[in-house]
């Protein structure tokens, strides 16, 4: 049974037509009666204005026929019109969607960034002067997309929808001026603020083959996004708006959302500062303009140059915080600013680079809290919090309570204990037992620290209570000193690196078991007698005069010992540091020893072998035999030091500690997957020292003075183990180099060099971390060295995880680092990841006690070097040119 048509009209006469379920065309032809004015269809002439039909919105249930859309008149039943059914009420949207096109009708998910978004289904306008095939094309192709579909004849009913609607794309009929002008229609369309949204397609006629083709800038003058030559098929229409869906409409979608992002910061307690790549201030917010005292128009635009600044700031410190944002790693620390009254103020500031178009750094976005240890900062504060609370006391009352109670893991177990007297006995004896716990006199630093941080947040402003909980969060994790990643794509070099150097491996995911391919002998009955000093070859001897020079080449003692540059070396520097002496042991029994050890390292590992080794122990002398590490240390340090340069890597299989714990290895097991390899260097090494008396170094002295040589040793090369990197790193910074930067800078300072390392040997602690760093920075010093030393080192590593991935493949193991596969990979980029990773700011560190000029100028240089081969896309060790040579 048919039913005929509703037809709901508005205050201005728009009228929104549903037609039937029988109904075949977007147009159905509606005879309205009105007094003695009747309208047979939608475009017969008559005075009565008001009663034509300015904009429809159709819900079609029939696709349309091949032979175009059937026109059927059907009449209002009871003949009534449709204004004295429906007077003056506001119309009900109809929508074009069918059930063919359902699916794509339904809300869809948008990820923009981080944020999940909701999209609706699509709102189309066609704005035409008549009904025509192009119109009915346009109509169609929104049934088949699923849009939601209105349409008007008029210019002023067109305004009127789109400012009720807002619908994202705009189809204008530019055809023919005689109707209307589409271009004054586009500019009233463009003047509303909502238009900036919206995409405007103009429809114009179709060019003869020999006449020329308009230009489109006066459509785009005009604010159109678009042109459409005219074409009624529905396929082509269809084409258009779905790529307008998917281009400029989807893109306006995600824009659009940034309107939350901004809310938040403008709603910020933080103050945020965006800059361009060249500085210039793009946007500050509310709480910006609070605390510098400007207002936003005196600052967009302008570079951070143009600005008053603090002359409290050291040059160092504007340095580092230009080396670090221009290689895109984000830095936090203290800043001095100066504010538009000219007060000096100091802020808690972090900068993190933003990487936009090509790849590269545009803009930079600052977070600034107030660093509260002045009295202008105070003051500051104070005006926050009376601008922030006046109004009402009690509302100020209940903000300070929350201010006060809002931390949530911190318990005031005096008021608890004190409360709920009537509570039963299971919760007093809870809470009872709570206050034995906080008054414990057992506590670890770490505790006092959060419990000093507690107390201090009690009274504290809201800005600094909120400061003082994320610094709560962060010491209450486990990894302090560990660097977190962005979650931007890495380049894979250094992940890989990272993954392969810094973790203990994944779960074990195959049966297989990794066994060294050398079985350890113990016995040192076969080993040849060791030689004396006198019988060292002239050739060995000539070398070794040059052995306290930073570029003496290593591979060259390798060579003229038959790779056993080990005892040769070793001889060498112990007996320039005394060691025989210091252990009161015979040189005899030293030579032994370092046979032993020598023998115990793997020569057909192509990079952790014993020239890796005694390299590592000529970097260790090097290190000692400057002025201040010397001044630093005692004695028995420097033979720690010595020995654990020697042993550090013995009985190596040449691969990872993530390789033998995802194998499953004998070593793993043992260890727990926790150190696994460096575990076992000094525990191998003090089983072979120990074993055999012929080779004891230990056996003379007493056991006080053995176990503090022997602990020393222990701590220095488990220093070496990757994982706690950054936490050696950071422990020296801050404990080491900034108190001597401090004392340096110190105008009371008097004493230089001398006082500074006799407060370091004042703290056994900073012996440590200078014994941790130096052994770290020696065993890892190739990038240091003169270039070709720095080439060969990068080529025997390479080849090393080479053979660890190859390894893996055969094996079905985790490949860890996928980016060493000796078919693809670049070692120039491997060398500019580990340079940038780890060595830059250690060997930095290093160098700002140590005072190193000669290796850092070799860093720069091999830094540049690799650098060069990347640019020119060369993935080996030279350019071809140079290998050819």
């Amino acid at each position: 049974m048919g039913c005929a048509p509703s037809i709901h009209v508005s205050h201005s006469g728009v009228i929104y037509c549903r037609d039937s379920e029988e109904s075949n065309s977007p147009h159905q032809t509606t005879t309205i009666s009105q007094g003695t004015a009747t309208l047979h269809g939608l475009f017969v002439k008559t005075d009565a204005a008001d009663s034509i039909p300015s904009v429809l919105a159709y819900q079609s249930r029939q696709p349309p026929p091949s032979a175009g859309p059937r026109r059927r008149e059907r009449r209002e039943s009871g003949g009534a019109s449709a204004r004295s059914r429906t007077p003056h009420c506001c119309s009900v949207e109809a929508e074009t969607q069918t059930s063919s096109s359902s699916s794509r009708a339904s809300t869809t998910e948008v990820q923009v960034g981080p944020m999940r978004l909701i999209q609706y289904p699509i709102q189309v306008l066609l704005v035409f002067a008549k009904e025509d095939n192009q119109s009915n094309g346009f109509w169609w192709a929104c049934d088949r997309a699923g849009y939601r579909c209105n349409i008007a004849w008029t210019p002023e009913s067109a305004l009127e929808c789109f400012l009720d609607k807002h619908q994202e794309i705009i189809v204008i009929d530019h055809r023919n001026s005689r109707y209307f002008d589409a271009e004054d229609i586009c500019r009233s369309i463009r003047a509303a603020e909502p238009s900036k949204h919206t995409v405007i397609l103009a429809v114009v006629p179709r060019t003869s083959a020999d006449q020329e083709e308009t230009s489109v800038l006066p459509l785009l003058d005009a604010g159109f996004d678009r042109q459409f030559m005219e074409n009624s098929s529905v396929t082509a229409c269809y084409n258009e708006l779905v790529q307008i869906e998917h281009g400029e409409v989807q893109s306006q979608f995600k824009l659009r959302a940034c309107n939350a992002v901004f809310t938040a910061l403008d709603h910020c307690q933080e103050a945020v500062e965006i800059t361009s790549e060249d500085h210039v201030i793009q946007y500050v917010n509310p709480a910006f303009e609070r605390m510098m005292g400007y207002c936003k128009g005196e600052l967009i635009g302008k570079e951070l140059t143009e600005l008053p600044t603090s002359d409290k700031n050291s040059a160092d410190l504007l340095d580092n915080i230009n080396t670090f944002i221009k290689k895109g790693k984000e830095w936090q620390g203290v800043y001095s600013a100066r504010r538009k009254s000219g007060d000096s103020i100091q802020q808690h500031v972090k900068i993190t680079p933003v990487i936009g178009q090509g790849g590269k750094i545009r803009h930079f976005v600052s977070l600034k809290r107030l660093h509260c240890t002045n009295e202008n900062n105070k003051q500051l504060y104070k005006s926050h919090r009376e601008e922030k609370y006046t109004g009402d006391n009690s509302q100020s009352e209940s903000n300070s309570y929350k201010c006060k109670n809002r931390r949530k893991d911190s318990v005031d177990v005096k008021s608890i204990t004190s409360q709920n007297s009537d509570a039963p006995s299971l919760q007093t004896r809870r809470y009872s037992s709570m206050a034995r716990i906080h008054s414990m006199t057992i506590e670890a630093p770490i505790t006092k620290v959060i419990n000093i941080i507690n107390a201090a947040q009690e009274n504290s402003p809201i800005t600094v209570a909120e400061a003082l909980d994320r610094v709560l969060e962060i010491l209450r994790t486990t990894e302090l000193y560990s660097p977190q990643l962005g979650t931007k794509d890495e380049d894979p070099h250094t992940s890989d690196l990272v993954g392969g150097l810094m973790t203990d491996g994944l779960r074990r995911l195959s049966g297989n078991e990794y066994v060294f391919s050398k079985n350890m002998n113990l016995s040192h009955s076969h080993l040849p007698v060791p030689n004396t000093i006198n019988d060292v070859p002239p050739c060995i001897a000539q070398l070794l005069d040059n052995e306290e020079s930073w570029d003496f080449n290593i591979f060259e003692l390798e060579a003229v010992t038959n790779k056993r540059p080990l005892v040769y070396l070793g001889l060498k520097v112990f007996a320039r540091f005394g060691v025989s002496e210091f252990l009161n042991c015979s040189e005899v029994t030293l030579r032994a020893w370092l046979q032993v050890i020598e023998a115990n390292y793997h020569s057909s590992n192509s990079y952790h072998n014993s020239t890796h080794a005694a390299d590592v122990l000529h970097a260790t002398a090097f290190f000692l035999g400057k002025e201040r590490v010397k001044g630093s240390l005692d004695h028995l340090d420097e033979v720690a030091a010595l020995i654990a340069a020697t042993i550090h890597d013995v009985d190596h299989p040449g691969r990872t500690n993530s390789f033998l714990c995802n194998a499953g290895s004998e070593l793993a097991v043992l260890y727990n997957d926790t150190a696994v390899l460096e575990s076992h260097h000094t525990a191998l090494a003090f089983q072979l020292t120990t074993k055999d008396s012929k080779c004891n170094i230990f056996k003379n002295i007493d056991r006080n003075r053995y176990r503090t040589l022997r602990q020393a040793i222990i701590d220095m090369v488990l220093a070496t183990e990757m994982t706690k990197h950054f936490e050696h790193v950071n422990k020296f910074v801050n404990s080491i180099n900034k108190p001597m930067a401090s004392e340096e800078t110190s105008p009371h300072s008097e004493g230089g060099d001398t006082e500074c390392t006799t407060n370091i040997k004042n703290f056994p602690d900073n012996q440590t971390l200078i014994k941790r760093m130096m052994i770290k920075c020696a065993d890892v010093a190739n990038p240091c060295r003169p270039l070709e030393l720095c080439i060969e080192w990068a080529g025997r590593i390479s080849e090393e995880y080479f053979a660890q991935t190859d390894e893996e493949k055969r094996q079905g193991l985790p490949v860890v680092m996928p980016v060493f596969d000796r078919n693809t990979c670049s070692i120039p980029k491997s060398q500019i990841s580990f340079i940038d990773y780890f060595i830059t700011d250690m060997f930095d560190a290093w160098d700002a006690f140590a005072h190193l000029p000669v290796l850092m100028q070799h860093l720069a240089n091999n830094y540049k070097h690799w650098k060069t081969l990347d640019d020119l896309k060369c993935k080996s060790l030279r350019l071809p040119s140079e290998n050819n040579n």
